[in-house]
């Protein structure tokens, strides 16, 4: 699930170089392009059934439709940001909407899957540039106190409801072409630009030396990503001793390597670690989000092709079916910052992390086709309510502890590794299900491997949660002498 990313997540452009373009009006372009964004992922999720329909392909293929996206926007959100450190914060915004539309259309009308992932892939790369971006231009724009705050409000009930108004789009296109579902957001994405040409402010030249792309790490990311997706999508028909899922394996590895080698030499690498003090929370950050995150999007994934293909619902039925867990989010984003200053971070990311392993539980004892208010209900309110517990906490817990130059690199490097889990569970949780379905379409225990795997991966942030140490209070300063020079820690 993709929502507003934390005020630091982005390069702030510079001031307006002109007279400010309406800052409503500029508002709406950027809650607008967010909302798109954010609907990527669950618009393709439900239409992944159909997807695999029309191209032949098993479930463990199909699903890179959807991973795609997470490959884009995870593996290239760091050069991204260097995107727009280079050529500003308009141009690579207006920049960014145009391929999103032509992206958008052409994943519509091809007749090759490859075609249909590379277009994906280039959809989650503008939303890497757009994302962090536009909220940069909200705090750079708008005024500090009610109407920043206001606006920010706008822009996360925006992402966050992203989500939800994509499994509605979804459903409905999807009954009439999947195709319809990937091209919709193309005249919405034109229509933005054009309304950006006049909202979005001119940057004067950036500041500071001239950067380097660094497209050697850039690539190296993702195709590190490409090969470890590839390896698992492998597995169910080559199995686990495959010349070419051990041969991707070791592509990812290799790579891997070499981005790790390449940014410890590169003169201005594209990944630079938090400082050591502040490195363990982020990371233990990054590992709840991942694991929230990417067993959430495993499970839906079960759940689609559950219901779209061996209980032959349809995909507005099944979007519908699985609103519950999205919308709690939606309609409660607007207070999370309430919630996280009356109980703390620590402690919502803790009860957060409890509800969703409970809901895998439940699911991993129901049958092939199990009551859905009875059974399938209460697991997605229960995983609805982790993320309405923890979300927004693990975001804000993940640059706490850091000084507030280091604040923005590390929470783009955190929503980096909050979508490689994007990447690695919906994949292996499509591997297991395609196993799975040996039993038959009526096995019951052909799908609980699938589970049993997101019930292992939420168990991961839930032992990240309980685990983690409490923060020690920062002491107060002891009173100084009138006339005495007090000395800054």
């Amino acid at each position: 699930m993709k929502t507003a990313h934390h005020p630091a997540a982005g390069p702030a452009p510079h001031p307006s170089a002109g007279v400010a373009a309406p800052r409503w009006g500029l508002l709406a372009v950027l809650a607008g392009n967010m909302l798109i964004d954010s609907l990527e992922v669950s618009a393709t999720l439900v239409a992944l059934p159909a997807v695999g329909a029309g191209f032949h392909l098993a479930p463990s293929t199909a699903q890179w439709a959807m991973t795609a996206f997470a490959i884009g926007f995870g593996g290239l959100m760091l050069f991204g940001a260097r995107v727009v450190a280079i050529h500003g914060a308009r141009r690579a915004y207006l920049l960014a909407l145009l391929a999103f539309a032509a992206a958008s259309l052409l994943a519509g009308v091809t007749g090759s899957f490859a075609v249909l992932v590379a277009c994906r892939v280039v959809k989650g790369f503008c939303a890497a540039l757009t994302a962090p971006t536009g909220l940069a231009i909200i705090l750079n724009t708008f005024p500090e106190g009610p109407p920043r705050s206001r606006a920010i409000s706008v822009y996360t009930v925006f992402g966050a409801g992203g989500f939800t108004g994509g499994l509605l789009l979804s459903g409905l296109l999807t009954d009439i072409s999947w195709r319809w579902t990937f091209a919709a957001p193309a005249p919405a994405a034109l229509l933005l630009f054009v309304l950006g040409l006049r909202m979005i402010p001119a940057a004067g030249p950036p500041a500071g030396p001239r950067r380097r792309y660094d497209l050697a790490g850039a690539a190296s990311a993702t195709a590190a990503l490409v090969c470890l997706d590839w390896g698992i999508a492998s597995l169910p028909g080559r199995g686990p001793s495959s010349v070419r899922v051990w041969g991707a394996l070791a592509g990812f590895a290799a790579l891997a390597a070499l981005f790790a080698a390449r940014e410890r030499t590169a003169a201005d690498p594209l990944l630079r670690l938090p400082p050591r003090a502040g490195r363990a929370g982020m990371l233990r950050s990054a590992l709840g989000a991942g694991s929230l995150n990417g067993s959430y999007l495993a499970l839906l994934v079960v759940i689609t092709f559950q219901f779209q293909t061996t209980q032959g619902w349809s995909p507005l039925k099944t979007a519908l079916a699985i609103l519950p867990a999205s919308v709690p989010l939606a309609v409660l984003a607007l207070h999370s910052g309430r919630m996280i200053a009356r109980f703390g971070t620590r402690r919502l990311i803790a009860y957060g992390a409890l509800p969703p392993v409970a809901g895998y539980l439940l699911y991993v004892r129901l049958p092939a086709h199990p009551d859905y208010l009875t059974a399938v209900l209460p697991t997605l309110l229960l995983v609805g309510a982790g993320f309405v517990l923890s979300f927004a906490a693990l975001n804000t817990q993940a640059t706490a502890d850091l000084p507030p130059a280091e604040r923005g690199g590390a929470a783009a490097l955190y929503q980096s590794a909050v979508q490689v889990a994007a990447v690695i569970a919906p994949a292996a949780a499509a591997a297991l299900f395609q196993s799975g379905l040996a039993g038959g379409p009526g096995h019951s225990a052909g799908l609980r491997p699938a589970v049993w795997l997101v019930v292992g991966i939420g168990a991961v942030g839930m032992v990240a949660a309980l685990t983690a140490p409490r923060r020690r209070p920062v002491p107060a300063p002891r009173p100084t002498p009138a006339g005495a020079n007090a000395k800054q820690p």
